[in-house]
């Protein structure tokens, strides 16, 4: 047998079995009217800086942001951009649908 050796040995039907682990799906946030990927909390902010959202809450590990408008809604990010989640990716598409989508990475 051959392989990284990366998965998990299964008994079955009398037969030991390297089963690999299914691939994890890594998601990015788009930037729909330019097609580009953010890549940042900054140019995260940036964008939706031109939206009417502005810096409403920060601490050491999360930044939040609101409408200028005085709206209700929320988006809270974490500070560092490797901690992103589809979650969080998910709520930006949300509260500003046509101008974020999720794709896969």
């Amino acid at each position: 047998m051959s392989g990284s050796g990366a998965g998990v040995w299964v008994f079955r039907n009398g037969v030991m079995q390297l089963e690999q682990p299914a691939a994890v799906s890594r998601k990015a946030l788009v930037y729909v009217p330019t097609n580009e990927v953010v890549r940042s909390v900054e140019a995260l902010e940036r964008r939706l800086g031109t939206l009417g959202w502005e810096r409403y809450y920060e601490n050491r590990t999360i930044v939040q942001l609101h409408k200028r408008d005085g709206g209700a809604d929320l988006i809270t990010i974490p500070r560092d951009f490797a901690s992103l989640r589809s979650t969080h990716m998910y709520d930006v598409v949300v509260k500003n649908r046509d101008h974020f989508k999720v794709v896969d990475a």
